[in-house]
């Protein structure tokens, strides 16, 4: 039976919500806080780009939107690595033909809403959520542009407005004993750009996602389709170096010739870019409940707002999307059951992609140029291909296997880095890390897991 459904923000989660919802005939309208990014252009610095992968992928092809955004995606088959001794190194993702795809956040965000607008879906701009009245469901907003407010009741009341979710802090100050915590980490980040080169040539290697580890901190880059880099800096707010005492172009300038000379040299506009550009902050977000009876649910950052180190994000909310979707097939629009289970199933799956994630953050900036690291990935990649019934990597259980959920993922790469650490720790590693000795011992301690 069609539903009045109201959905609170118009961002990459609320928008594919729209479409899987509205193809079910429900009359479904967004009520976003921000303008029409289509008609205004996004604040500088904030266009950050995301890693669309298996996960998110296989929710845009559920509900038929993929081939739509495959046109502005870029495929990335690996790591490029830019060490801080001018040498450079490449390691690939994953098996032969797998990916992630580089794709601008404000982009993807214009795409999704046009293709709810064509699925029938009314979205509402300039509306910020004051309050929700959990007697009635009433979701009350106020518009910005014609300073009034306005009443909407809805039979299914969705809340997908971010990590500072209006609809969720209504939901927290409601309910007695929500549990709520959220954890920042003492790094920001600020992005930056490498412009495109002659005729809109890629001035990088196009294909991969590109980092500059350095222990403490670390620059990535990720590809655009007009030839430029969309950098992001990830580094301390506080002590040296950090964002408070890189507080002049100059000192900008001088850091990143000596920290990153090769990024600094294709970056023209750095000076402008680091002293205008915002300086954000990283918050993991985790709470419970997440539902209210058959009317309130939270979906996607408001539910499990995690740090980008893992890429997954998006994906982690696409999938939500997914997973909220089967089960309405699953309780024949039983929304009570839908719900029900979709925290259940959810929760747990969002608590581990955001320890994934601050785990993937240390491996990014310390790990994947240490040779004793990089030794261990090599042995479990020809370990996984010798015997993949045993063996996933975890980057590869995370990114490219949607079958495996994010709980499942973390507890086998818990206990395959048990694994691991017994292996590097046998004498003389470097030398045999091939022989058959160490498959033979991984085979057995694999199977004892």
């Amino acid at each position: 039976m069609s539903k009045q459904i109201t959905i609170i923000g118009a961002g990459l989660v609320g928008s594919l919500l729209s479409i899987y919802l509205s193809k079910r005939g429900n009359k479904v309208t967004i009520y976003e806080r921000r303008p029409d990014m289509r008609k205004e252009a996004i604040s500088a610095g904030k266009s950050i780009n995301l890693a669309l992968s298996d996960r998110g992928i296989k929710a845009l092809e559920e509900v038929g939107i993929m081939d739509e955004i495959r046109k502005i995606a870029i495929p990335m088959h690996g790591r490029f690595l830019h060490n801080a001794d001018g040498s450079t190194a490449y390691q690939a993702y994953g098996k032969e033909g797998q990916f992630i795809n580089s794709v601008s956040r404000g982009e993807l965000n214009r795409k999704l809403m046009d293709l709810a607008e064509n699925n029938g879906v009314k979205i509402l701009f300039n509306e910020k959520c004051e309050s929700v009245n959990w007697q009635t469901y009433e979701a009350i907003f106020s518009n910005s542009e014609k300073t009034c407010t306005s009443q909407v009741k809805s039979d299914l009341l969705f809340a997908s407005d971010g990590a500072y979710s209006a609809g969720r802090l209504s939901y927290q100050l409601h309910h007695d004993r929500f549990q709520y915590q959220q954890y920042y980490i003492d790094f920001g980040y600020k992005e930056l750009n490498i412009p495109p080169g002659a005729n809109g040539s890629f001035q990088l290697e196009k294909n991969a996602l590109h980092i500059w580890p350095r222990g403490n901190y670390m620059l990535i880059a990720l590809p655009n389709t007009d030839g430029s880099f969309t950098c992001t800096l990830f580094f301390p707010f506080e002590g040296t170096p950090s964002f408070q005492t890189l507080d002049t172009k100059e000192k900008a300038r001088a850091f990143f010739n000596e920290t990153f000379a090769d990024a600094s040299a294709l970056m023209p506009t750095l000076e402008t870019d680091f002293m205008n550009n915002p300086t954000a902050s990283l918050v993991t977000v985790k709470c419970f409940p997440w539902v209210k009876e058959d009317r309130f649910a939270l979906i996607g950052d408001a539910a499990h707002a995690i740090v980008p180190f893992f890429g997954q994000g998006m994906n982690c909310g696409f999938e939500d999307c997914r997973v909220l979707n089967g089960l309405i097939d699953k309780h024949n629009e039983n929304w009570k059951e839908i719900l029900a289970e979709y925290q259940v199933l959810r929760k747990p799956d969002g608590d581990a992609i955001a320890d994934l994630a601050l785990n993937n953050f240390v491996e990014m900036r310390d790990k994947v140029g240490d040779p004793k690291f990089l030794l261990q990935k090599k042995i479990e990649a020809g370990f996984s291909a010798k015997h993949p019934d045993k063996w996933i990597p975890a980057y590869a259980q995370v990114t490219f296997s949607p079958h495996i959920r994010y709980n499942d993922a973390l507890k086998n790469g818990e206990r395959q880095e048990a694994i691991m650490k017994q292996v590097m720790a046998i004498p003389g590693i470097e030398e045999k890390w091939n022989d058959a000795e160490i498959e033979n011992l991984m085979l057995q301690l694999a199977g004892n897991v």
